[in-house]
């Protein structure tokens, strides 16, 4: 009999499509679900499901252990804001919470990963069933960036690149060689409102995955949202590291994209595709 899977899931369809691909391969779905993050729809999908508040870690391993899970996946989002609000840890969690120095992105999701695997549970890929997700390589759609995006978009790459060695965030908003917004703790959308606001037109978004990025968690993910905040600006280009990100909902996306007149660029590092 193949072992089940665990699935440590957030919000968005991630954890839906991952749920659908494991059980294609004859696993079944052990799911802890966040509330109000999880999509209610995959306590329906998910063989077993169980509903925790941020910070439950003793919940977690206590229900994986129960259903004889010894791999596990985190897949989808969390509000990082509601960290500050609604993280209701258990004791586990409340330990694992104290001992943390930093509290930014991978410091917790490591010390998380780190715990789960004291218990014997390890973690893996999120994308092991789903690397067709990954953004590809090259020019989406209709449109092609000028040769002045594409100067921003290399000027967007490096910065980027910076912020996500300091683990501040994977996403900045260029313009004309001025950065407008770089992502923190408020998430990509919220970046590209602020930056595309103050570009007034015209703005360029590129975003990466940070150096070093863990492929267990918080891979970079764009989908028809970002082009609909985007388009909400006036934006006018979208940059994504290739191969190193998720892509959702390709072919709507890129319709979106194509309707905004907003050109959609896969690249694999700031010098590729560019003139």
């Amino acid at each position: 009999m193949i072992a089940p899977i665990g699935l440590i899931a957030g919000g968005g369809q991630f954890p839906l499509l991952f749920t659908e691909a494991a059980k294609e391969r004859g696993r079944r779905v052990i799911a802890v679900c966040h509330q109000h993050e999880t999509a209610p729809e995959l306590e329906q999908r998910a063989d077993t499901c169980c509903w925790v508040k941020l910070g439950q870690l003793g919940k977690i391993i206590k229900f994986f252990h129960s259903h004889g899970v010894t791999e596990t996946v985190f897949c989808g989002t969390i509000t990082k804001t509601r960290i500050f609000r609604d993280i209701l840890p258990d004791l586990k969690g409340l330990s694992l919470w104290s001992k943390i120095d930093s509290k930014l992105d991978d410091g917790i999701l490591r010390a998380v990963a780190a715990a789960l695997e004291e218990e014997g549970i390890q973690v893996l890929a999120s994308t092991g069933y789903l690397e067709h997700l990954l953004f590809p390589r090259g020019i989406l759609g209709k449109r092609k960036p000028t040769d002045e995006q594409w100067a921003d978009i290399r000027f967007g790459w490096r910065i980027a690149r910076e912020i996500g060695r300091l683990d501040i965030g994977q996403c900045v908003v260029v313009r004309e060689g001025s950065v407008l917004a770089v992502e923190a703790i408020e998430g990509t959308d919220a970046a590209i409102r602020r930056g595309g606001e103050l570009a007034g037109s015209g703005a360029v978004v590129i975003k990466l995955k940070k150096p070093g990025q863990d492929f267990r968690f918080d891979l970079p993910a764009t989908g028809v949202q970002t082009i609909e905040t985007l388009a909400s600006v006036k934006g006018a280009v979208l940059a994504v590291e290739a191969g190193q990100s998720l892509l959702f909902d390709r072919k709507a996306m890129i319709a979106a994209a194509d309707k905004a007149g907003i050109a959609v660029v896969g690249m694999e590092d700031e010098c590729h595709n560019a003139p």
